[in-house]
């Protein structure tokens, strides 16, 4: 079944697009990497950005304006791993949609579709053209989402391929087919032009692991799994206890927080000619550190402070232990099981810091919707996240908006036309009151508590001011507002 759609956008939902708009005065921070500079002043006409110069020009003639002096502004922000809810969780688009624009993202990947090829499909075209109030979206399908049953042979994949491509999408999630299924698979959407992620599971990882898959030309790894198995060098199989099962989520998810301490040292000789190999083969990371991270502190998780305001009744029933639901394997959670898990991100943080350092795209994607992370307020997590990698805050930026936007531009083959603020690229953009290179918190939409040195008192800052999207000005706050509301008629 497939969650509610979003409701046309109404009068008010939005303001713009403009024909011409100033962003006048704002610290800017580009995409790119370089440092911030202002103040600014960026000329959009429509959709599309025609100029940003230096200093405080006066506005053009009768043109919108917005005074964005000690306000710092930075490309939208694309989310590489974003599922657009489901039925299990409850959760309509208008409040998935809502909370990634809240937060600045103006940009999703949607890796498998799971409200069906049409639905995503039909939504992604509302969003294109702005009748609705949600990022562009980006569909990627799963093998076998058509009318012809399973994916099993290379003349299926093909096929299959093919008839995505007349319908439309725009890549494939790929996750437990053969070896050479899957190479067909990639095979075709690379001719194609078409993309591939992958979430490579552990019943798939002893044939085809994440160093096989980039050389059969796969675009992106989604998470982590098969790389640590690229890695193995005294074994080919994970040590897994003789009363494992992979269908018990419990079973998968702390044995996989064992898994990156099987795998080569830090800065052995395997472990270079797997980052030199990936490397050179283009290869992109999309980590989603971010929607693992209750597996060392499901304390932090389930206690976050915007639970209560902005998550779904519903959604939070999803969350909570449950063997039938998928991501909710905390019936048995040790302590031990969360020192493995630290364990395993100071390992798989160092590989991925030192493959950005090498010039190895990579990218942010949050997973929300499981684990206790929540649309939006996850995306942000994974900022920190990054951060804590080892990414210089402008690093971490430059992974939010011009890697992103780099992948699924590079994966489609078309020029890349948001991502960076440049003239002649489209206008998506991120206002903010506080410098977010200072503290990613400040992104939350609950913001963080600062204190005020003139008054000596702590006060509660932060939170996205204006997201711009195709040249529409959304008032961040009111889309919160919004979000608020769906949550209390939900509870009433």
């Amino acid at each position: 079944m497939s969650i509610k759609p979003a409701p046309e956008r109404k009068p008010g939902e939005g303001q713009g697009p403009f024909e011409k708009l100033l962003i006048q005065g704002a610290t800017m921070i580009d995409g790119t990497g370089a440092p911030p500079r202002g103040p600014v002043n960026i000329v959009i006409e429509g959709n599309e950005i025609k100029d940003v110069s230096n200093g405080m020009a006066n506005p053009p003639e009768n043109a919108e304006v917005i005074d964005a002096r000690g306000m710092y502004v930075m490309p939208g922000f694309v989310d590489t791993h974003a599922h657009i809810g489901g039925d299990a969780q409850g959760t309509p688009a208008e409040y998935v949609y809502k909370l990634w624009m809240a937060h600045g993202v103006t940009t999703v990947r949607d890796p498998g579709s799971g409200n069906g090829v049409d639905w995503t499909l039909n939504e992604k075209e509302r969003s294109a053209n702005n009748k609705i109030v949600a990022p562009r979206i980006s569909a990627y399908i799963r093998p076998g989402m058509w009318d012809k049953g399973p994916v099993r042979t290379q003349e299926d994949a093909r096929n299959f391929v093919r008839w995505a491509d007349m319908k439309g999408a725009d890549g494939f999630k790929l996750s437990s087919s053969d070896p050479h299924v899957l190479k067909a698979l990639i095979d075709e959407a690379n001719q194609r032009e078409l993309g591939s992620a992958a979430h490579l599971e552990q019943t798939i990882v002893t044939r085809s692991d994440a160093l096989d898959t980039a050389r059969m030309g796969l675009g992106s790894l989604e998470h982590w799994y098969g790389l640590p198995e690229a890695l193995f060098d005294d074994r080919l199989v994970q040590h897994y206890p003789v009363d494992y099962n992979y269908a018990n989520e419990y079973d998968r998810f702390s044995q996989a927080g064992r898994l990156w301490k099987q795998a080569a040292a830090l800065d052995s000789e395997k472990w270079h000619a797997v980052m030199n190999e990936l490397l050179n083969l283009d290869f992109t990371f999309s980590p989603t550190l971010t929607i693992y991270e209750a597996t060392r502190d499901v304390m932090r998780a389930r206690e976050a402070e915007w639970h209560e305001t902005y998550t779904l009744p519903s959604l939070w029933d999803f969350f909570q232990p449950d063997p039938e639901n998928h991501g909710s394997f905390f019936f048995d959670w040790t302590t031990a099981d969360e020192i493995a898990w630290k364990e395993n991100y100071k390992l798989w943080m160092a590989f991925l810091n030192e493959y950005k350092n090498r010039g190895g795209r990579v990218t942010t994607g949050s997973d929300s919707g499981f684990i206790y992370k929540l649309y939006g307020f996850g995306y942000i997590r994974e900022l920190e996240l990054l951060q804590e990698a080892g990414f210089h805050p402008l690093e971490v930026i430059r992974s939010a908006t011009m890697n992103g936007a780099e992948l699924l531009s590079k994966e489609n083959n078309i020029p890349m036309d948001f991502g960076v603020i440049r003239p002649n690229m489209l206008a998506d953009l991120v206002l903010v009151e506080e410098n977010p290179l200072h503290n990613f918190k400040t992104l939350y939409g609950t913001g963080t508590i600062k204190l005020n040195p003139e008054t000596n008192k702590v006060e509660r800052v932060g939170g996205v001011k204006y997201t711009i999207k195709d040249g529409i000005v959304y008032d961040a706050k009111k889309l919160l507002s919004d979000v608020e509301q769906i949550v209390k008629d939900a509870k009433a």
